[in-house]
């Protein structure tokens, strides 16, 4: 049976100030963590999930995540990019696509492109379908527990499923939402805008809700942390599958630590990602091999 969730955007015109030099040469979203860009965890949960059309905005280094994502034939859905000259920020980036006949008038889910998360898109159909049906425009934000870096959150989540700009408890928005169109109507495209103030305008409306998501979730903002979740599944995947991705040399090694029958859904590795040496921890320029995050896996000039 149809839902009234079919697409989603992912927001990747961001320029990661805070990854740098990481992302100097190559766009946050293609940085790959256990062997696959951050942006293709997002984009295998979204079509998991039944989302048919995938549009991703971009800016920055834009043409490389084109020329590594493609038509994402691979994946079963339907990729449309939303090329930025100057980055838009996220609502103006949702009026842009608009414009383009990228979205279609309706509800659909947008996230970062940077964030890594086991969040099951599916779960949001019902709260779409009632989004859509609302005389009212309004919204549904996916909240996780207050990280250590944002300890006093950003909302406060009613027992009853409703955001308010006070109050307690009080939780962080993931960068996962469901939006209708109709907030955008009026944002002439090539307005940069950030969607903060339709936020705290349609929380005080009254018309957005929310629900607390406590599954995995981190929104990767330092070289430091994106190391660490990249080892992590480089790890899990050593157990699961028993070949892991190599920094060292860009080849795949068999581990000793897997044992018995090789599962048939494990995933192969393109070699596209960025990811350091365990010989080279230390976070400076000089030290930091160049990032592969096109289609060829060359490296880049520093």
């Amino acid at each position: 049976m149809a839902h009234a969730l079919n697409t989603a955007m992912i927001f990747a015109a961001g320029r990661g100030e805070r990854m740098r030099p990481l992302t100097d040469t190559c766009p946050k979203p293609l940085l790959a963590a256990g062997g696959k860009p951050l942006i293709v965890w997002q984009i295998e949960r979204l079509a998991a999930a039944g989302i048919g059309r995938i549009v991703i905005n971009h800016a920055w280094l834009g043409e490389q995540i084109e020329a590594a994502l493609g038509d994402s034939a691979r994946w079963g859905v339907e990729l449309r990019y939303s090329a930025e000259r100057d980055a838009l920020e996220t609502a103006g980036g949702i009026a842009q696509a608009r414009y383009l006949y990228l979205i279609g008038d309706g509800v659909f889910v947008a996230v970062s492109g940077d964030v890594f998360c086991e969040f099951d898109y599916a779960r949001l159909r019902d709260r779409a379908s009632a989004l859509a049906a609302s005389s009212d425009a309004g919204m549904h934000l996916a909240m996780v527990p207050n990280p250590p870096f944002h300890p006093k959150g950003d909302f406060a989540l009613s027992a009853d499923g409703l955001l308010s700009l006070d109050g307690e408890p009080r939780h962080t928005f993931g960068n996962i939402g469901l939006y209708d169109t109709r907030m955008f109507r009026d944002l002439a495209p090539g307005t940069r805008r950030a969607l903060t103030p339709y936020y705290r305008e349609t929380i005080a409306a009254g018309h957005a809700s929310g629900k607390l998501y406590e599954g995995r979730w981190e929104n990767v903002g330092a070289p430091a942390q994106f190391q660490a979740l990249d080892t992590e599944l480089r790890a899990a995947l050593t157990l699961r599958c028993g070949t892991i991705w190599d920094a060292s040399d860009g080849k795949m090694r068999s581990s000793s630590i897997f044992s018995g029958p090789r599962p048939q859904s494990c995933p192969t590795l393109a070699p596209i990602p960025f990811s350091r040496s365990p010989r080279s921890r230390r976070s400076t320029a000089a030290t930091l091999p160049r990032p592969k995050c096109c289609v060829t896996g060359s490296p880049k000039p520093r």
